[in-house]
This record gives structure tokens, C-alpha cells and sequence, in this order.
């Protein structure tokens, strides 16, 4: 019988990443104006308010609302202390693995029967993903008697988010409508609200604000970087490019703290968006391509002038920079390189954590013939976007690899179900002639499905002010 040997991809959630490679070597809506304080419902079409001129002195920016909203003693971002412990023995008794632990100690390699399994160096819940939940549920135990309200899934991380709904914490629904509304009517007087590591949007701030509520915030410190990162746009009267999906929470939220804004999903759209600058072209076209990805009143001959770079913090960081890089060469164009700074900004606001799980997958691909990589498993929320983007290498690489969401995918029959890269889910035969033994798969994935990452890397590089709720002391950098 041959030896299978598999990698294994643990990307549990955003930017959470885990994966194993197997290898046989035989291997309704509301605007920003007073109806904010009436209505229940919010929609995306909230998000486009007027620009303000925020260069002028004097004039409030959203980030000094937010700020506003964060000093309240109703507001709570650094946990709960009297809690911690109890909860920190709770998530070590739900997450962790033993398989895990052997994989770790043994150069994250197993060998189990006739399956060889490699391990991503990086994989798991990164630091700011386990300080979202352990937020979460440290707020279930501080207010056991009050009603609790999620604005969003916490993470991209079904297992998480079904603990979550054992432990009464309730999901704000969505109106169905194409402009991703939520219904917030449900939120009464005295309730507790969790806001998820994706962050909330400025205008869901601003209707708690207005109700007698109080406000657990999980936002990862990375997106609020990149929300400062928008903040420096405005001040500077720069229209904010934001690398990523417009109706990703994170987007959303961070498109919310942007006055002026576009969004590009990929290479193609920015590429578009950059022959418009130096060429012009068909504003109508433009406009229609674009109309759910920019903010309202946004005039592609005016406001592609001045340009500032930020991202969704899941995208891939080699594409976000090769956009920074085409914008740069569009605006040099257009404007001259002596003047190209004043046309041109970006910072580095892609999460550590997600390069380091790109980085981890591209090492297994590029070491699968070594290996005797057969194929790559890839373990995360279908609905996350990082999980997608470590499919999406491999897959690129021409390596068989699926992506499940939780160990239930593999069935006894050697069928896996899977999400492809298009988004839709499949079921087919997968380990029959390759005799991978269905209850080794099963028990890998169930494995990885349900554990933290048992030696936590060091928080991410940034500096204390952002945050001072940690589970570990924050690196300088």
C-alpha cells in the first residue's frame, strides 16, 4: 500500500490559517443625518456621506467620533480582567489538540499508518483572531444575566460562532437586501453588544452611541490600523484606494471611516482604475463598474488626483503592493515624478499574520515534489477570505487542494465536501484510489478544526497605544 503523504493547512479563521498537505509517496436603511437615532435599520448605502473637508482645523473627523464613542465607560475594548483566567482555562480545555501538539514536536511532521502529514510552520488563530474570542467570552461570563448581541460572525470560524449561539449570545440578523443591511431592532435598553474583529462601521457606532447599550469591542488592532491609515487620507485630502471585496465586514467598516473612497477587488480593477488616470475614459462606464464599491457623489475626474493606498488586511500582500506600485507608475505618469508624492501615499497595512500563512503554503507547494506533496487540505470557514486566498496557491501551483470548514467534510464513504475556488460547494470522491484511510483524515481535520494554536506566536508589531488588552506583553517595534 502506498504511503500517503498530505499538507495540511490550519487557516481557522480571519486571519487565521491552517493547512496540512497529504502526499503519497506510494502520499432597512439609514442615513448619517438624525434618522440614526430613530431607525433599527442600517445598510451600506449609510456609508456614503458627504466628504468633509477635514483639512480645515476644527472639523471632526470620524476617527475623533469613533474616539468619542471608545471613551465612554460603556464601552469596554480591553477585556475583563476578574474573568481572564477562568476563561483562558475554558479555551484551552475547547481548543486544544493533541495532534496538534505531536505535529509540533515532531518538525511538524506525522506519520500515522500509511498517511504522512505535513504541517504549515504558520497556521491557526493568530493573536488578534484569539484576543477577539477570548474577548467575547470573557464578556459572556462578566454579564451572565444580560442579553448579548453579535453585530457579525466574531470570525469566519463556524465552530467559534456556534459556541458563541450555545452560549445565548445572539447574531444580529441581516434584512436580505442587496446593500448588506441589519436589522437592529432586537437591541434593547440595558443589552450588551460585541463588535467583531472585523470592526464595526461608523454608523453602527454611532446608533449604539444613541442607545442605552453597552459596547464590548473585539476589532483586531490591525484593522484599526488601517483605519487610522484612512484617517491620515482624509487630513491629507486624499481619496482613500482600499485593496479588497466591498461587501467584506471589514471592508464595510473600513470603507465607513473614509470620506472620499474607492475599491478594487484585484489587479484587473486597479489596473482599470489606473488607465482611467493616465488615459481618461468613459466616466458613465466607470461609474456603473463601480457603484457599489465608492463613496457617494464620487467623481472619477476629480478624485483620482490624490491618492492614498489602504487594504483589507486578508488580502494577498504581494498583490497589494504590486496595486501600490501601479498606482505610483499611473500617478508619476500623469503628474511628473518630482511631484509624485504629492499624488501618491501608502503604509504597510497588510497583517503580518496573513503573509505568514501565504508564506507558510507557499513553502509546501514549493517544496511538493520534495515532499511527495499528493495534495493539500486547507481547514477554515468557507466564508472566510483568508482561507480562500490559501486554496487559491496551490490550487494556482496546479496541486490538488480542498477547502473544508470542519471535519464532518470527510465522509466514510471517501467523499469530502468541499468549497471550490468559484464558491461553490462540492461533494465528491476524493481518497479512493489514492487508500487514504478515511478515519486518519477525519481525525486530522477534526483535530485541526477545533484547536488554537498550542505555542501562540508573539503579538503583532505595533505600538501599545492601539490596544492594551493581550495575552502576551506587546513586542515594540
Amino acid at each position: 500500500m502506498k504511503l500517503v503523504s498530505a499538507a495540511l493547512i490550519l487557516l481557522y479563521a480571519s486571519p487565521l490559517a491552517s493547512s496540512f498537505a497529504f502526499s503519497l509517496s506510494s502520499t432597512t436603511s439609514i442615513s448619517t443625518s438624525s434618522s440614526l437615532r430613530r431607525s433599527p435599520f442600517i445598510s451600506r448605502s449609510s456609508l456614503h456621506a458627504n466628504p468633509l473637508d477635514v483639512r480645515d482645523k476644527g472639523v471632526e473627523t470620524k476617527k475623533d467620533k469613533r474616539r468619542s464613542y471608545m471613551a465612554k465607560d460603556t464601552y469596554y475594548k480591553n477585556g475583563f480582567k476578574g474573568v481572564r483566567e477562568e476563561v483562558k482555562v475554558n479555551m484551552e480545555q475547547q481548543f486544544k489538540s493533541e495532534t496538534v501538539g505531536e505535529l509540533k514536536s515532531s518538525d511538524h511532521v506525522l506519520f500515522r499508518d500509511n498517511v504522512e502529514v505535513h504541517l504549515a510552520k504558520d497556521f491557526g488563530f493568530c493573536w488578534g483572531v484569539e484576543r477577539s474570542i477570548a474577548m467575547a467570552y470573557e464578556a459572556r461570563t462578566h454579564f451572565p444575566d444580560r442579553k448579548l448581541h453579535i453585530t457579525n460572525e466574531l470570525i469566519h470560524n463556524p465552530q467559534v460562532n456556534g459556541k458563541l449561539q450555545e452560549m445565548d449570545v445572539q447574531f444580529v440578523p441581516k434584512t436580505g437586501g442587496e446593500d448588506g443591511g441589519k436589522d437592529f431592532s432586537a437591541v434593547g435598553d440595558g443589552d450588551v453588544v460585541i463588535l467583531p474583529a472585523f470592526g464595526a462601521s461608523i454608523e453602527e457606532m454611532a446608533l449604539f452611541d444613541s442607545k442605552n447599550v453597552e459596547v464590548v469591542d473585539t476589532t483586531c488592532p490591525w484593522v484599526s490600523k488601517v483605519w487610522n491609515t484612512v484617517d491620515m487620507h482624509q487630513r491629507r485630502g486624499l481619496t482613500s484606494v482600499i485593496h479588497g471585496k466591498y461587501a467584506h465586514e471589514e471592508t464595510v467598516a473600513t470603507a465607513s471611516f473614509c470620506e472620499t473612497y474607492i475599491i478594487v477587488k484585484d489587479m484587473k480593477e486597479a489596473e482599470y482604475v489606473a488607465d482611467y488616470i493616465v488615459n481618461g475614459g468613459d466616466r458613465e462606464e466607470f461609474l456603473k463598474k463601480f457603484e457599489n464599491a465608492m463613496s457617494e457623489g464620487f467623481d472619477p475626474d476629480t478624485d483620482l488626483k490624490k491618492l492614498g493606498l489602504a487594504n483589507q488586511t486578508t488580502m494577498y500582500k504581494k498583490e497589494t503592493r504590486a496595486i501600490g506600485q501601479l498606482f505610483q507608475r499611473a500617478q508619476m505618469s500623469k503628474y511628473g515624478p518630482i511631484d509624485v508624492k504629492e499624488h501618491y501615499m501608502e503604509f504597510d497595512t497588510i497583517c503580518d499574520a496573513t503573509q505568514e500563512r501565504q508564506d507558510a503554503i507557499h513553502d509546501l507547494v514549493n517544496n511538493k515534489d520534495e515532499l511527495g506533496l499528493d495534495f493539500i487540505l486547507v481547514v477554515g470557514g468557507w466564508d472566510s477570505s483568508n482561507t480562500q486566498h490559501l486554496l487559491e496557491i496551490p490550487l494556482h501551483a496546479g496541486l490538488r487542494a480542498f477547502h473544508i470548514n470542519e471535519g464532518g467534510c470527510i465522509g466514510a464513504d471517501n467523499t469530502i465536501t468541499h468549497r471550490a475556488m468559484d464558491g461553490t460547494i462540492v461533494k465528491e470522491v476524493c481518497f479512493d484510489e489514492r487508500c487514504i484511510p478515511f478515519d486518519i483524515c477525519l481525525q486530522l481535520a477534526s483535530a485541526f478544526c477545533n484547536s488554537l494554536q498550542q505555542l501562540l506566536p508573539s503579538p503583532p508589531r505595533f505600538t501599545s497605544t492601539q490596544t492594551s488588552y493581550t495575552t502576551q506583553p506587546i513586542r515594540q517595534p
